[in-house]
């Protein structure tokens, strides 16, 4: 049995990991809102608090993982980065003067950036470019940056970093799924806009595996195989609208300057630029073997998606 913290603990991984790890380990968890019914306590906090330290050594945390990030832009990328990067910094900085053994944190795939040079699969050893425009990419990009650092200059806190590719369960529903639930399937030209899915019950179960065996490391988190645009709407039934990528960058920068839409031109880059990981070394190094492909996550999504008429 171990002494667990788990930040972002009231969240949709957050609560699931939590279950099931208190099953066999003392479990604390940790969020700004703390839903009811947890079947762990879970403390209301902030992550960037110079008290976590002290919550750290109440505990007696021996693991932390940590998962708290902010997913979705909220359009003040100031407040974004600090909770991301400076709150990151801060349970870094907390695990040190507590003695905290292991750190794992879910990272993402997106910190890779979506690049027209990306390469067809992406292993772990490629560099981070994730790019300026999208906060969720910049800012994974920075907490990797911020985490090496750490490892080169405090090697007692083994770290275990995992890259999500998008994760998909049962009643998932996000910026991603929005694009699954369209009358048509946006398509661009000549981009064949490849997905990689991860079952959410495997970035549970990967993250367990690394807390029980003790694991440090970077590596990739997705199913088997990826799934172009259009195997995505073949899957869905639905038609594609497919349109060239000047006709749609001329639409977001007419739209953007008249107010009428948030996202620029270089938006385009996250349809057609997607980065498509790797697992070969979550199975072979890690030791972690996900359940379903990803295409298998990809149609359980859509049963039950389906069965709620979310789709």
């Amino acid at each position: 049995m171990s002494r667990i913290l788990i930040t972002g603990a009231g969240g949709y991984i957050g609560r699931q990991l939590g279950e099931r790890l208190a099953a066999d380990h003392d479990v604390l968890g940790l969020d700004v809102r703390v839903p009811e019914g947890l079947p762990f306590e879970c403390r209301r906090g902030d992550i960037r608090d110079p008290a976590l330290a002290d919550l750290l050594r109440e505990h007696g945390a021996e693991v932390v993982v940590h998962l708290a990030a902010v997913l979705e832009d909220s359009g003040d990328r100031v407040r974004d980065h600090d909770i991301d990067v400076n709150g990151t910094r801060n349970v870094l900085r907390a695990c040190l003067a507590a003695g905290v053994r292991q750190l794992v944190v879910t990272s993402s795939g997106a910190a890779y950036g979506y690049h027209p040079d990306n390469p067809a699969w992406i292993g772990e050893d490629q560099p981070l470019r994730g790019n300026p425009e999208f906060a969720y990419s910049d800012h994974k990009r920075q907490v990797e940056e911020l985490l090496a650092d750490y490892r080169r200059e405090h090697p007692a806190l083994g770290q275990l970093i995992l890259r999500p590719g998008t994760v998909l369960g049962a009643g998932t529903r996000n910026q991603i799924t929005a694009l699954f639930e369209r009358r048509r399937i946006l398509a661009i030209a000549g981009s064949p806009s490849p997905f990689v899915f991860i079952w959410d019950q495997d970035v549970v179960g990967a993250i367990v595996h690394g807390v029980q065996t003790g694991a440090t490391g970077v590596y990739n988190l997705a199913g088997d195989g990826a799934l172009p645009i259009q195997r995505v709407a073949a899957l869905l039934g639905k038609p594609r609208l497919v349109l060239p990528a000047w006709l749609l960058a001329a639409g977001l920068a007419v739209g953007h300057r008249l107010g009428l839409t948030p996202h620029t031109p270089d938006k385009l880059k996250f349809l057609r630029y997607r980065p498509v990981l790797d697992n070969r070394r979550l199975k072979e190094e890690f030791g972690y073997r996900p359940a379903k492909t990803s295409e298998e996550t990809f149609r359980f999504f859509i049963d039950h998606a389906r069965q709620r008429g979310q789709l």
